[in-house]
């Protein structure tokens, strides 16, 4: 048992450790539980296909490539989740302490914190073309995507599509803390293990599935300006167009896929929301 909940002051932020590390932790057991079903998920956002046929698709290929490009979304999901609860609740708290509007003080971390996770979105990136099965023969590895993007269109080219990545890391963080904080307040306090693991489960679930499924056509379009490499960068408006025309010119298209992704998110989130506050009570 760690007994020794570290802190520091840093400049303005005031820097948690246990919320870097459950955060961390969290992320790490959702990514391992839950990778197959989003190359499932991917493979809808990218071709507008049917479960069945993702489904199909991926056995074809067999289990050796099941997993192929988790590397990246552990490297990237893991650290970026650290920084997502970490540099939160570092921003939330100084803000607070000066007077801020607790709200306000909410709202200007949850931007902070999903702004600095752009960072890492070359591992998003490198992900999207893993996936693809069209990318199968020309990458073994994530190490070889990476040197191959970065050698032969420059470190730009793995921030492709950075736009709606801000658009939908930034709001969401915000939306996601302000609803988690107030469940558990207005929530009962649950003694017994179980029934409060399951509430905490179900709490993060309901509000990671409403949230994706929010922010869903962001991903879309992310995928869209992501599946391709050395090719014109596409803005969003020309991105939604593309897939509006090349999906029927229906509206509901864009949003195929947005089912099992509300599952998954369900899943993910639950998870990751339990996860996390195991990892809190057991070690510190």
């Amino acid at each position: 048992m760690v007994q020794n909940n570290k802190e520091f002051n840093h400049g303005f932020w005031h820097i948690n450790l246990q919320e870097f590390v459950c955060g961390w932790g969290a992320s790490f057991i959702n990514i391992s539980v839950t990778y197959p079903v989003y190359k499932i998920m991917f493979r809808q956002m990218l071709h507008g296909v049917e479960i069945k046929s993702a489904v199909q698709e991926l056995r074809h290929e067999g289990f050796a490539f099941l997993y192929r490009g988790i590397l990246p979304p552990l490297a990237q999901r893991t650290v970026s989740l650290s920084l997502m609860f970490g540099l939160y609740d570092g921003t939330k708290r100084p803000l607070v302490k000066l007077g801020v509007n607790e709200y306000v003080a909410k709202f200007v971390a949850g931007m902070t914190a999903g702004t600095v996770e752009a960072v890492l979105m070359p591992f998003e990136r490198i992900q999207t073309l893993l996936a693809d099965s069209h990318y199968h023969t020309h990458f073994k590895n994530t190490s070889e995507a990476f040197h191959y993007v970065c050698m032969n269109y420059g470190y730009r080219e793995l921030y492709r599509g950075i736009t709606p990545i801000l658009w939908r890391n930034g709001p969401s963080n915000v939306l996601f803390f302000i609803i988690r904080e107030e469940a558990a307040v207005r929530l009962p306090k649950r003694e017994d293990h179980i029934s409060r693991s399951v509430q905490e489960f179900l709490s993060g679930a309901f509000i990671g599935a409403s949230l994706s499924s929010l922010f869903y056509p962001l991903n879309v379009l992310k995928t869209k300006m992501q599946a391709t490499v050395g090719t014109p960068n596409l803005s969003l408006s020309d991105a939604f167009k593309a897939i509006y025309t090349e999906r029927g010119s229906k509206i509901t298209q864009v949003y195929k896929g947005c089912g099992i992704n509300c599952s998954r998110a369900f899943v993910s989130w639950g998870i990751i929301n339990v996860s996390y506050e195991g990892i809190k009570r057991l070690f510190f």
